[in-house]
This record gives structure tokens, C-alpha cells and sequence, in this order.
């Protein structure tokens, strides 16, 4: 695959340059993971939109390949980090080691000092381990012995994760879960993608064949140019809305946060700008509310021994809740994109 060669960024980019650096990247991965072009668009999406990536699945199904195909994808600092039970904060984090030639403490930074930082089988460590991150990924930056270190642009996090039924395995923290933009699951693959694979992955891997088809520089400008995607009113109005109901809903103990309105948002600009708009549809937000919601709500105990999940509750939120009516004055599709509420 031919690399783009990218000329000095500054500031956002065109239509066309945007839909060229994506599509690139998205190919690049679609080399490894076969048969999974929405979970790819979904993972490259949450990168733009400046999130996290939780990733939930049984073992053997590429959640870790994903991972590590978008990581080198993009030409930037990448660190790997294999969650254990007896992993440390401190490997995490970094630590202050005491220098005998100076006399004085000098900070090792750990390995969240990157842009790229794959945590696998992130709920295989301690609590007291996966509390580590929560700085670093809201705020981008890392406090140690009261020093605080500044992380470096951009900045993403892309956890795999075991069910929870599972042996071994500790559950994520509120606080935790809420940070991450998205959750995704890989699925099983359908058998014509599983017989590509058999054929691409039978004598060598795929993956030790990628290269880089973008750079930090680039993913900072598609950032950019996600952020000037336009959202009316009556879309955040809908997003507050859709946030709104996770809170009252009878099945729900423990709603969705504020943080995940924005979330939210910021991701429905970059599904937009990936598909060519520069304004934002309440179809965005319909389809990105299961992955980006489901995953921070709590519900209720009738809820759980009923056997609901999560994500149930939030599509059937999606499906009864109205659409705004106020049409996107940037949509000129000769009314066609009528935001009247439908009937479903």
C-alpha cells in the first residue's frame, strides 16, 4: 500500500484531504482485521473525536489486534501495557528514583507517556492499578510526588477488556468506564470473513506488514477538522435529551454524566466529518448512543435478574424518545433531512 506523503499541517483540512487520510487509515486496518469496516470506523472515529477505547469481547476474537493495527497505522509514540494483578500504579504512571550521581530524585515516566497507549486486559489488574489512569485520561496530564508532567497530543487510550463473568477479572470503576468515549465489542466474524482470514493470517501475520499511512501531525489537523463540524441547537438540544432520559429511566440506578453528553457530541462531529458533512444529523447520535451511553449507565437489580443489558435499555431509549423537529439549516438536500419525528 502506498504511504501518503503529507506536506508541513497547519491548521484544518479539506473535504478532500480528510476523506483521503481517513479512508488511508481505515484500509490499513482493515488489512488485519477482516469483515469489521464499522468497529474500525467506530475506533478511528473515537480518535478523532479526542476519547478512549474500550474494547469488550471474549478472548480470540482481535480486540487486541485492533488495537494495535490502528496503533501502527499512525506513525506517533505507542506503549503497550499488559494489565496484570500485580501491576503496579507506578508502572503505569512512572516513578521518582532517587540519581546518587545528582543527589537529587528524577522522574522515569511510564508508559502512558505516549500518544498511542494500548492497555490489554485492562480489568485484569487491581483497582488501585486501573485508578492509575483516570488523570491521565481526562486531563492529559500525570501528577507524580507532586509534580505534574503534561501528556503529549494527541492522546488515546484503547483498553481491551474480558467479560466481567469471567475468572480473574475485576470490574472497572464508575469513574473509570465514564472515560471511556466508547465501548465496542468485535463479535465473532461471519464465516466468509473467518475464511479471508484463514487465507491472510495462515503463513505469516498481517500485522508485521503494516506501515504508517498517517503521523501525529495529521491526526492532530483531523482532529481540527472534526471540531469545526457544525451541531444545531436542536441536535445538542436532542444529545441532552438522549443523556436526559439514561437519568429517569425506571430501569436505570445510575444515569449517564454530563461528561457523556459531550462525549457524545464530540464523537457524532467526527462520524459526520467522516462521512463528508460538516454538520452533525440526529441519526449520529441515534446510532453512536448504545456504544458511547450503554456502557456508563448502572441498572437497576429487577433490571439485571430480568437479564437486561445495558445496551438494550439505551436502544429502547433511542427508539421512544422524538426526534427534534428543527431542521439543520447547513442541510440543503431539498428537505429531505427533515428532522420531523417519525414514526417507528
Amino acid at each position: 500500500m502506498t504511504t501518503p506523503t503529507w506536506g508541513e499541517p497547519s491548521g484544518p483540512l479539506t473535504s478532500a484531504e480528510f476523506r483521503v487520510a481517513t479512508q488511508a487509515i481505515m484500509a490499513n486496518i482493515e488489512q488485519v482485521i477482516e469483515g469489521k469496516s464499522a468497529t474500525v470506523r467506530l475506533a478511528l472515529a473515537v480518535l478523532i473525536a479526542e476519547g478512549h477505547l474500550l474494547i469488550e469481547d471474549v478472548p480470540g476474537v482481535g480486540k487486541t489486534k485492533l488495537a494495535k493495527a490502528l496503533a501502527r497505522s499512525i506513525d506517533c509514540s505507542v506503549r503497550r501495557i499488559q494489565f496484570t494483578p500485580d501491576l503496579l500504579p507506578s508502572d503505569v504512571t512512572g516513578v521518582s528514583v532517587y540519581n546518587q550521581e545528582t543527589r537529587d530524585f528524577e522522574f522515569k515516566p511510564g508508559a502512558v507517556f505516549a500518544n498511542l497507549v494500548v492497555g490489554d486486559e485492562i480489568n485484569r489488574a487491581s483497582p488501585k492499578t486501573q485508578s492509575a489512569l483516570l488523570e491521565c485520561m481526562e486531563e492529559r496530564q500525570v501528577t507524580v510526588d507532586g509534580t505534574t508532567y503534561e501528556l503529549q497530543a494527541p492522546f488515546m487510550v484503547v483498553a481491551t477488556q474480558n467479560p466481567i463473568e469471567m475468572e480473574g477479572t475485576y470490574p472497572l470503576p464508575e469513574a473509570q468506564r465514564d472515560r471511556f468515549t466508547a465501548r465496542i465489542a468485535m463479535g465473532y466474524p461471519d464465516p466468509r470473513a473467518e475464511l479471508a482470514m484463514l487465507s491472510a493470517h495462515g503463513d505469516h501475520d498481517p500485522l508485521n506488514d503494516l506501515r504508517a499511512v498517517a503521523d501525529a501531525a495529521m491526526v492532530r489537523r483531523l482532529i481540527e477538522t472534526a471540531r469545526a463540524v457544525h451541531a444545531a441547537d436542536a441536535v445538542q438540544q436532542y444529545a441532552i435529551a438522549l443523556v436526559t432520559a439514561t437519568r429517569e429511566a425506571p430501569e436505570i440506578r445510575l444515569g449517564a454524566s454530563p461528561r457523556s453528553t459531550l462525549q457524545l457530541l464530540r464523537t457524532a462531529k467526527a462520524v459526520a466529518a467522516l462521512e463528508g458533512r460538516d454538520y452533525v444529523l440526529p441519526d449520529d447520535l441515534q446510532a453512536l448512543a448504545v456504544p458511547v451511553l450503554a456502557h456508563r449507565i448502572i441498572p437497576t437489580a429487577d433490571a439485571q435478574l430480568n437479564r437486561r443489558t445495558t445496551d438494550a435499555i439505551v436502544s429502547e431509549i433511542v427508539h421512544r424518545l422524538p426526534l427534534p423537529h428543527a431542521r439543520n439549516p447547513y442541510d440543503t438536500r431539498d428537505g429531505r433531512a427533515s428532522y420531523e419525528s417519525r414514526g417507528r
